[in-house]
């Protein structure tokens, strides 16, 4: 019968050392989500590295969360800390169900505001890039008509195929059928695909205008020359990370650390990341690497 005791015993003692464990494992944790695009997963992985650098918490990265609502759910359920990935117009509209807001530094406090209030959520200031929905052409389109803003395709829209996003053509609010009204324009012939292939169909010569991606990486590396909306038709999508208030107590420097990628990516160096993953197969973990190593990891200079 002791002997039973003691097994029980020594049992019940393993199985308390083990939810212990598990409590002050889950305490030096912090959880970072990146995404499935590129861009996501470069991001994600900053942020990884910068918070390893900084801190000696152990930090999980969770990159298989697809979307801004798979972010969201993960944070209110408490297993995600910090969404590496977030966007103005894409929470504006779908998380918090808001009006479309144009002005970007407005949209910014809209989101930074209702964060806080509604969730406990501290939506950081911006990397310092907005991934916008962009019209975009060719040089050789651009010199033959002429072309440096959106308005300018009107004279000549009817006599231009357009390849599109899948969703953006058919979406209500700021797709195809909102943008003709308010450019007053259509195209000959529109052409909905994957985003993917639309580039290539563009230098190709198969299409002549496109809608693509401000970050995308082949904009650069296919030196496509972007219109300039310029009646301000699209949404802002600012790019920043999102933090829960508790991780940010729980861990007071935080804050400060995070904050040290404001203002850090412009659109020019988010191409240039991106397309050394898309185009160049480098891994983002890498390329998050060799950015911040670029920038010694935003130490300050001590004088």
């Amino acid at each position: 019968m002791k002997k039973k005791m003691t097994v029980v015993i020594a049992f019940l003692g393993l199985f308390v050392i083990f939810i212990l464990s598990n409590v002050s494992n889950k305490e030096d944790t912090i959880t970072v989500s990146g995404g499935v695009t590129s861009e996501s997963q470069i991001l994600g992985n900053i942020v990884v590295e910068l918070l390893q650098h900084y801190t000696d918490k152990n930090i999980v990265f969770l990159n298989n969360l697809a979307s801004a609502n798979l972010m969201q759910a993960a944070m209110e359920r408490g297993d995600l800390d910090i969404a590496s990935p977030r966007y103005t117009g894409t929470d504006l509209v779908g998380t918090l169900n808001l009006p479309i807001e144009k002005n970007p530094d407005k949209a910014l406090k809209i989101v930074q505001k209702e964060f806080r209030e509604r969730y406990q959520f501290e939506w950081f200031p911006s990397y310092g890039f907005s991934n916008q929905f962009t019209f975009m052409v060719t040089k050789e389109t651009a010199k033959k008509y002429n072309l440096t803003k959106v308005s300018d395709l009107k004279e000549y829209a009817t006599e231009l195929n357009l390849g599109t996003d899948q969703t953006w053509y058919k979406r209500e609010g700021d797709g195809y059928h909102a943008f003709t009204e308010e450019y007053g324009m259509t195209f000959k012939r529109v052409f909905p695909m994957q985003v993917g292939l639309l580039y290539d169909a563009l230098v190709a010569d198969k299409l002549n205008v496109i809608l693509g991606y401000s970050t995308d990486g082949r904009v650069g590396s296919y030196d496509l020359v972007m219109l300039e909306d310029d009646l301000k038709f699209f949404p802002p999508y600012t790019s920043s990370l999102v933090a829960s208030e508790k991780v940010l107590k729980e861990n007071p420097e935080l804050k400060t650390i995070l904050t040290k990628l404001e203002g850090t990516i412009d659109t020019e160096t988010m191409q240039k990341m991106n397309n050394q993953s898309d185009s160049e197969l480098l891994e983002p973990a890498l390329i998050a690497r060799k950015f911040l190593e670029s920038h010694n990891y935003f130490e300050e200079e001590t004088p």
